[in-house]
Formats: structure tokens, C-alpha cells, sequence
């Protein structure tokens, strides 16, 4: 997508260990009618899919979620990263490690919200090493549903996240492939 390109190469700046920042359009302050375009995009990529739910992982995954399922018409669930007070039930759990925060949580679901046999659009803002897709993935599999694929805002192509999803016969598509990173550039796939 060249206008997600355009915008990461206009308002995004890179911060040391390669983490783009891209918090003045997409993670803390957003862009509705870019986030709108998101959508449209990633509702136009999946057309050839049923899909019955989008799963993500709060929190900056959620907007994007939103927009998606907004324009493919289902609902958006999300994993908590910590078990809270009104998880209760049977829940489906995964460890993931967030290479942005260095450190490990356990992705929770309430295991109502995902059945048997739905299938699930997985969507993120980034994906760098594939921990967090890892155990969306895993979740999706704890309750015997279905992934049709995952939809990427970023993904940093010169980690090895992408290689290793796809890897696992699921289809990973991203708007912004990110080939590689200096202290000033970026230069996309």
C-alpha cells in the first residue's frame, strides 16, 4: 500500500533498535480516514476468504481490527495480555514475548468468544519476530478454529517474523513490507 509507505516515510521516525514509530497516525494518535483506508484495503485483499471473526491483541492492534471489520461486516475480538478480574470461564492462553517492551505475557481469550470451526482473520499493526501472531495462532487453535490468514499494517521484512508465519502454510499479508532500517532511512520491499 504506497499511501501507508508515504505515510511512514512523511510522519513515522525510527528509534534505536530499529522500532519505527509511527504513534502520530497509527498506534497513539490515529488517522481515522487513513485507518478507514486500512480497512477497505485489507477487506479488499481478503475478499476471497469467509471469515467469520478478526482476532487481535490489545492494543494497538485493535483500531486496525476495527477498521477492517468494519468493511468485511464481522465482529473483533481481542487478546487481553493479562488475565483480569472479568476473564472468567474457560479461557485459551498463549505465551508471547513483545519485542517492543522486552518482555513475556500470557495472550488471553474467553473462550465464548471463539467457537469451533469460525475462521479467523488474524490482524496487527506490526509484525517484527511473529511472537505475538504465534500466539494468536495458538489461541485460534486451542478453541479447533480456522485461520485464513493474518493482515499486517508494517512488517519488518528483514526479521525473520514474516518467514517463519508463513512458513506454517498461513497467509500473511502486509501493507508495508520493510526491507531495512538505518538511523535515518527506510527503505521498503
Amino acid at each position: 500500500m504506497e499511501a501507508l509507505e508515504k505515510k511512514i516515510l512523511e510522519e513515522g521516525s525510527i528509534l534505536p533498535g530499529g522500532i519505527i514509530k509511527v504513534n502520530s497516525f497509527l498506534n497513539q494518535k490515529i488517522d481515522v480516514s487513513f485507518l478507514v483506508e486500512i480497512g477497505k484495503e485489507i477487506a479488499k485483499i481478503y475478499s476471497d476468504e469467509k471469515i467469520d471473526k478478526i482476532l487481535t491483541i490489545e492494543s494497538s492492534g485493535i483500531a486496525i481490527a476495527v477498521a477492517a471489520a468494519t468493511q468485511i461486516g464481522v465482529p473483533v475480538l481481542f487478546a487481553k495480555k493479562h488475565q483480569s478480574a472479568n476473564l472468567s470461564g474457560k479461557l485459551l492462553t498463549a505465551p508471547v514475548h513483545s519485542y517492543t517492551h522486552n518482555n513475556d505475557y500470557t495472550a488471553v481469550v474467553s473462550a465464548e468468544f471463539l467457537k469451533e470451526g469460525e475462521r479467523v482473520l488474524l490482524v496487527d499493526d506490526f509484525l517484527a519476530n511473529g511472537a505475538a501472531l504465534e500466539g494468536l495462532i495458538e489461541i485460534v487453535k486451542q478453541a479447533n478454529a480456522v485461520v485464513v490468514g493474518a493482515a499486517i499494517a508494517i512488517e519488518k521484512g528483514f526479521q525473520d517474523g514474516g518467514k517463519r508465519i508463513r512458513a506454517k502454510g498461513i497467509r500473511v499479508e502486509s501493507l508495508a513490507i520493510v526491507e531495512s532500517i538505518t538511523d535515518n532511512s527506510v527503505t521498503f520491499r
